[in-house]
């Protein structure tokens, strides 16, 4: 069975740190080098590396991806959450982090993310445990 982490949400646009919960279903997996590859199947959510340390990136990206892509403009789309599904598309809905000894190689400040553009959902992230056969 595939592993899947269930994410709430909050707000309309938000960052989630999921770092701990990724790195926890790594060191259960008992994989010791390989890939840790995460899928959100939405389309108006996605999945980014950043830091973790300040906040105020977090909020400095959002800032960033609502000036580029505001809510209120003139879509088409009937939904009425073009906005949402632009900025995911922008950052991605996967990302691959090396695994090494049964933890995620992740730069000194990186953390994993789940990225919120039209909530506040419950979200799923599909976590794949690819191991490396070499030894």
């Amino acid at each position: 069975m595939q592993p899947k982490l269930t994410v709430s949400t909050s707000e309309r646009a938000q960052l989630v740190d999921i770092t701990d919960q990724v790195a926890h279903i790594v060191a259960e997996s008992g994989l010791m080098q390989g890939l840790c590859c995460l899928f959100v199947p939405h389309t108006t959510a996605g999945i980014t590396l950043n830091e973790n340390w300040d906040p105020t990136v977090k909020r400095d990206l959002l800032t960033a991806l609502e000036g580029l892509v505001p809510w209120s403009l003139h879509y088409a789309h009937a939904e009425g959450n073009s906005a949402a599904h632009i900025k995911a598309a922008l950052l991605g809905a996967s990302a691959c982090v090396p695994v090494q000894d049964s933890a995620l190689v992740l730069g000194r400040w990186q953390g994993v993310y789940l990225a919120e553009f039209d909530g506040p959902r419950e979200r799923v992230v599909v976590v794949t445990i690819i191991e490396d056969g070499v030894a």
